[in-house]
């Protein structure tokens, strides 16, 4: 360990390279304001220790290769190093940099002049660039070899160079997590340094360059070349931010290619697979972090993928990462080796008709022929690496299904209805699947529509426990990818999984579902509007009515939008019911009973959030009207201007304990043919509703609602 260094020192004729066995950027919106303002608060003759940097030379073997950086390493006498530990600081730093290079660039006063005209601080703009970012080989000057960065195989590398550090591109950049990362720590710098220069000037740019050059200081530490780097990283790296699970992974896997001796695997071979592991983990990257807005959770995807290419376990938490990298992945499956023999083979020796030959005397002896083998062997990482990145593809297709090259258009529907009605435990078991066949083949529509209606019984109606049968399905998704169960019997296995909800009769056994929603009539509830999943099964109804029409009016996104967007569900006879029509129309019927009728199935309608807070307690037949201001401009729509569902109730002269129950059992009819179940008599069905007093009032009048409450 030398002494405390300044970044000036640090740079100092070396070249950093992040190696391909470490994760990419990943500092978020704490970490750069933490950095922010450890900045700018720091005194102006005082340092900051920023910690280690811990570093280890490239072999020549290895920079040799390097097309960019070798004539600065042998022309110059740069020392290319690794980075084991410190990346995210250095990468910020880096980042930062030239956030300062381009904010001092773009002021007015700089506009005509070159790099080596426009000063930051004490330095020429040019020297900050060859000392921080970049050198331009000046013989050819066709190449610019950067200070720090990536290997070329990373998927950072070409987006630090080109959208970081703004090196002109004509190609296509992949965009990942960690390059997310790299563009809103760009974004951050760019905007504070903004407001730093509104604030106090362009000066302040200088005092900014001198603290970060000068006075963050570094203690430096050269790893030993018989240092294993590999372990190191992990160890390292565990004290910062947590290095997520696939990262480890991807370490380990490259390491154990080290392992394996020359004699059992060639170094050719060792690096086709190194290349592998670093493509394919490319690849994930960038299907996780194909929707930007929506990251999707690498260890989420790795915790799946082993539930498929593993024998599962009940086991919890994190223990699959701890049997990848403990037990399967681990050293000593490659240090301890099988005896493989071959003495029971009988060798056929070819007959040569040669006279002059005599072996009548010759003894033969037999020597038992032994190889000795690791017990992981290459081709088994090589396997998972290919079966990983596969799997990638089709783990974000089930996602984001209408982004997906790998689904037929109807299966994208499904795969939708699957996601909203929120999917539970059959993410692992639908990637399998979904591996095994085909787009357009009839058994994964089948699979697809039978997994949604089995969550929608057990779970949304039944109120199953989350984890039933999930170890069941955990290990069918093995034999799925195994080829050891065919799609067929899994759609068996989830209808018998749901024989439990029905009679001998093969009647729903509306019990469960009806004492759910009973509780959730008690003193402080309100019924159906209190069933979580309410705004699932309203979707589906319109999505019914909407196929006899051509045009959508209410899209899934509207269900999930921000609050003051979002669809929420209206009471049509409303909650605080004091009008006269409303009193007029339920006078009959005992606080109790109108209770049941507000909370009913049939009385409640999705609609904006807006419209719903607009038409709050209106009569019905103004709930129906577009709503106008005394200049005739729009305030809000009504009904008739509404949703599918909406038509339909506008088209009811009033509305009442009839409209209620009838809109109840439209409902109900839908949920039948919808999810292919019987719920029994009509009798049945106003106990479901909660509307069974409705049957004892049959006889009653009906309150004459006056005219002048009429539409």
């Amino acid at each position: 360990m030398k002494d405390l260094q300044s970044l000036d020192d640090v740079f100092n004729k070396k070249v950093f390279r992040i190696p391909d066995y470490q994760r990419g950027y990943a500092w978020g919106e704490k970490q750069l304001i933490e950095f922010w303002e450890d900045l700018l608060s720091l005194d102006s003759h005082r340092s900051h220790y920023t910690g280690v940097l811990s570093i280890k030379k490239v072999p020549k073997k290895i920079w040799s290769g390097w097309n960019d950086e070798k004539w600065l390493i042998e022309g110059r006498g740069y020392i290319p190093y690794f980075i084991v530990d410190g990346q995210q600081r250095l990468t910020t730093i880096s980042i930062l940099i030239q956030c300062l290079i381009e904010a001092v660039t773009s002021n007015p006063a700089n506009e005509r002049c070159s790099k080596a005209e426009i000063f930051l601080g004490a330095y020429k703009l040019s020297e900050v660039i060859e000392k921080y970012i970049a050198i331009l080989e000046p013989k050819h000057r066709t190449i610019n070899t950067y200070k720090f960065g990536y290997e070329v195989d990373n998927p950072s590398f070409e987006f630090l160079r080109h959208q970081v550090f703004e090196e002109p591109n004509a190609g296509t950049i992949r965009e990942t997590f960690y390059t997310l990362n790299l563009e809103n720590a760009k974004k951050f710098f760019k905007e504070n340094i903004a407001k730093l220069i509104k604030k106090n000037g362009l000066n302040s740019l200088k005092d900014i360059y001198e603290k970060l050059t000068q006075r963050f200081l570094f203690n430096l530490y050269e790893i030993d070349d018989n240092f294993d780097v590999f372990v190191a990283f992990e160890t390292m790296n565990n004290r910062g931010k947590r290095l997520s699970d696939l990262e480890l992974l991807k370490n380990r896997l490259i390491y154990l290619t080290t392992l394996y001796p020359p004699e059992e695997v060639a170094d050719d071979v060792k690096e086709n697979i190194r290349t592998k592991i670093n493509k394919t983990w490319g690849e994930i990257y960038n299907q996780l972090g194909r929707n930007k807005k929506t990251p999707l959770n690498d260890d989420d995807f790795l915790r799946a993928h082993w539930i498929m290419y593993f024998k599962y376990s009940r086991n919890k938490g994190n223990d699959y990462i701890r049997y990848l990298l403990d037990d399967y992945f681990s050293p000593k499956n490659i240090f301890e080796k099988l005896e493989v023999s071959a003495s029971g083979i009988e060798y056929v020796e070819e007959l040569i008709d040669s006279p002059d030959t005599d072996d009548d005397d010759k003894v033969i002896e037999q020597v038992p022929i032994m190889n000795r083998q690791s017990k992981l062997k290459i081709i088994d990482i090589s396997k998972y690496v290919d079966s990983l990145k596969e799997s990638s593809k089709i783990w974000y297709s089930t996602f984001f299904p209408s982004d997906s090259e790998e689904l037929s258009e109807i299966e994208q529907i499904a795969m939708d209805r699957i996601n909203r009605v929120k999917i539970a435990y059959f993410r692992p078991l639908i990637m399998a699947a979904l591996i095994r066949t085909k787009p357009y083949d009839n058994e994964r529509i089948s699979l697809l529509n039978q997994i949604e209606r089995f969550i929608f019984i057990s779970f949304r109606l039944c109120r199953a426990q989350s984890s039933y049968r999930s170890s069941a399905y955990y290990r069918d998704t093995r034999s799925i990818y195994m080829g050891e169960m065919s799609i067929p019997e899994v759609i068996a296995s989830l209808n018998n999984d749901l024989s439990w909800v029905f009679d001998k009769n093969n009647i729903f056994k509306t019990s469960y579902f009806r004492d759910f929603i009973s509780r959730k009539f008690g003193p402080n509830g309100d019924g159906f509007y209190d069933w979580n999943d309410l705004s699932y099964f309203f979707f589906e109804y319109e999505e019914r009515i909407k196929e006899s029409r051509n045009q959508p009016k209410l899209g899934w996104h509207n269900f999930t939008k921000s609050e003051t967007d979002k669809v929420s569900i209206e009471h049509i006879y409303p909650q605080t019911a004091d009008s006269e029509y409303w009193t007029t129309c339920f006078s009959r019927f005992s606080d109790d009973e109108c209770r049941y009728l507000r909370g009913s199935l049939g009385n409640l309608l999705p609609l904006s959030s807006s419209i719903n807070s607009s038409l709050q307690n209106d009569d019905f037949p103004n709930k129906k009207k577009i709503k106008t201001d005394d200049n005739g401009n729009i305030i809000r729509n009504g009904y008739a201007n509404g949703s599918y569902s909406e038509l339909e109730v506008a088209k009811n002269e009033n509305w009442t304990e009839t409209e209620i129950l009838e809109r109840g059992l439209t409902l109900l009819k839908f949920m039948e043919e919808r999810w292919r179940i019987s719920l029994g008599t009509r009798s049945n069905k106003l106990e479901l509703l909660h509307l069974s007093f409705l049957d004892m009032t049959n006889n009653s009048s009906t309150p004459v609602i006056a005219e002048s409450q009429q539409l």
